[in-house]
């Protein structure tokens, strides 16, 4: 008989020693991203760009809920391809993002989007980031 209950709590104490050693936006973060569904498509080094690489992404982002506060060790050029989502970008207003609408997010900038209305909302997103970094680490929005 296979324990099924062991692995499952191996899950729950990273998680929680996630969240510990990275704090109140890690959890968010971690939450977060056990929401949302990151798809790699296609990844790729930068030809003449040393130690950067092309990453497209399907992000999908369940109605109702968000990202969280969080940084690339890149750029990111997104474009939402289904539902609908709010875009927070440090020191820019808020934006409502429709079908077919597209985006920049500097290096390092914090950033969240959340999805609204009753579908999930998908993004194609391409990051232009170091290699060998997290694709995405939690942040905090300077107020």
């Amino acid at each position: 008989m296979i324990n099924t209950r062991r692995p499952l709590l191996l899950t729950a104490a990273a998680a929680l020693a996630t969240g510990i050693v990275l704090g109140g936006a890690g959890m968010q973060l971690v939450a977060a991203q056990q929401t949302v569904k990151r798809t790699v498509l296609q990844k790729m080094d930068i030809p003449g760009v040393e130690n950067r690489e092309a990453v497209l992404v399907l992000a999908e982002i369940p109605a109702g809920t968000e990202t969280g506060p969080h940084t690339h060790p890149g750029i990111e050029l997104g474009s939402l391809v289904g539902g609908s989502l709010v875009l927070e970008v440090e020191g820019r207003p808020a934006t409502t993002m429709k079908v077919g609408d597209s985006w920049t997010v500097e290096d390092a900038k914090v950033h969240n989007g959340k999805s609204t209305g009753d579908q999930t909302a998908r993004v194609l997103v391409t990051y232009i980031v170091e290699k060998g970094k997290p694709l995405a680490s939690p942040a905090h929005f300077a107020h």
